[in-house]
């Protein structure tokens, strides 16, 4: 073997650690300097990261809530899940008149022998229940429903019994408690069945308690009651719109039940063929496309602020490399005439700017995960690091500092030594 050539390749990882730490040592001669543009592009990274892990733990809240629904389960409710555009829009659907109760009667009636289960609900918030001196904050879900509202929902009751449909008919004042509210009333263990608890000022009898079904779209699924939804058009809000939660037979019958839904609820709002639907359908997978077209927006939208953040951090890096240069000709000058190469001092330059922009990134890429991370907290979800992004921001980054540090580098490494050290 050509011993030169042994030579090189063994002095090259050397050169290459002195060029690292002498890039290192000049940065940290400017430390004020250094900082303030290593901030610049924590910036960028910063908004990038903690968006796309905060819309990752969005993501994984929506899928859960939306599964624990059911695979073979739509909604049929009066206005859409989310609604965007014009005003006309908007005032189209508060225009649209409530499903009633016998609507939804009729409708149940006309698709029994195509369905599992046909449940209702109306809920409202913001109530309060007491029993003894015991009482829960004021935002509980009071929800009215039937007899098939735990099965089309996903509840099981835990101890005690549903609502029957007696209770249905006769517009009982029996109520089942969510877990949540069940442990803030008994928290000793008491067992709650039977007891009278009031409900803004209501006495209700408690039938039983359904079991913990956790947190959906980051709210808690706990913290309500239910009541017979005759009782709650009677004594709570009789103009209130029904929510129809239907449960196919299967999953290969799903989308002929969706059809024969569309023509009951029809049939059952007295509309003609000439009427468009006055209803929505709301099935998991138009919520979850719907969610992901508004998430497609916000990442778009939150990757280009990022990426100009970036390019403005980037133009950064290259005025302090330029400044870098001009402050140190004399330095750069000794080095080319004791013989320091050109593609030494460009590596340096090169090393100094890409360090700016990668330390810059570490940092942002931090922060943005720790942040992103605090809102899955807030929806109940494990640890969240979306290292896809997290690895383009970092290849962004390397790109942002050798493209901003390259014409620097380049001419400091092009000085000419007697120019550089003649006396200014």
């Amino acid at each position: 073997m050509n011993p030169d050539i042994k030579r090189v390749s063994v002095d090259q990882p050397r050169l290459l650690r002195e060029t690292m730490t002498q890039a290192i040592y000049s940065l940290t001669m400017n430390k004020l300097r250094s900082w303030l543009t290593i901030m610049g592009v924590a910036v960028g990274v910063f908004s990038i990261i903690a968006v796309m892990t905060a819309l990752d733990a969005i993501d994984k809240s929506v899928e859960s809530g939306l599964t624990s629904l059911g695979a073979n389960t739509f909604q049929i409710q009066k206005n859409p899940a989310t609604t965007f555009g014009s005003g006309h829009s908007r005032n189209l659907y508060a225009n649209r008149k409530d499903i009633t109760y016998q609507q939804a009667l009729l409708f149940r009636k006309s698709m029994e022998a195509h369905t599992r289960n046909v449940g209702f609900m109306i809920s409202s918030m913001a109530n309060q229940a007491k029993y003894a001196n015991l009482t829960t904050n004021p935002d509980v879900t009071m929800t009215g429903g039937d007899e098939n509202f735990s099965a089309s929902s996903g509840y099981t009751v835990a101890f005690g019994r549903n609502l029957a449909e007696t209770d249905i008919r006769y517009a009982r004042n029996a109520v089942v408690l969510g877990s949540e509210v069940a442990s803030t009333l008994f928290p000793s263990g008491e067992n709650p069945q039977n007891k009278s608890i009031k409900i803004n000022g209501e006495v209700y009898t408690i039938a039983g308690v359904f079991a913990k079904k956790g947190a959906a779209f980051g709210q808690s699924q706990d913290n309500f009651v239910l009541i017979p939804i005759t009782r709650y058009l009677n004594h709570v809000n009789e103009k209130s719109s029904v929510s129809i939660t239907v449960e196919a037979l299967s999953r290969k019958d799903y989308p002929k039940t969706i059809d024969r839904a569309i023509g009951a609820m029809r049939l059952a709002r007295g509309l003609t063929v000439k009427d468009a639907n006055d209803f929505e359908i709301r099935t998991n997978e138009s919520l979850i496309d719907s969610f992901r077209d508004i998430q497609r927006a916000i990442g778009t939208g939150a990757f280009i602020i990022s990426f100009m953040a970036l390019l403005t951090a980037g133009v950064g890096i290259m005025n302090i490399m330029l400044v870098s240069v001009t402050e140190r000709t004399k330095e750069i000058g000794i080095r080319k005439s004791v013989g320091a190469p050109k593609g030494t001092i460009l590596r340096q330059f090169l090393l100094e700017s890409l360090f700016l922009s990668l330390v810059g990134g570490v940092i942002g890429t931090i922060l943005g995960t720790a942040i992103g991370n605090i809102v899955a907290l807030k929806f109940n979800l494990p640890p969240i690091f979306p290292w896809l992004w997290i690895t383009v921001s970092m290849v962004v980054c390397s790109a942002i500092g050798m493209a901003f540090g390259l014409f620097p580098a380049w001419k400091a490494a092009n000085l000419n030594p007697v120019e550089a050290l003649r006396p200014k």
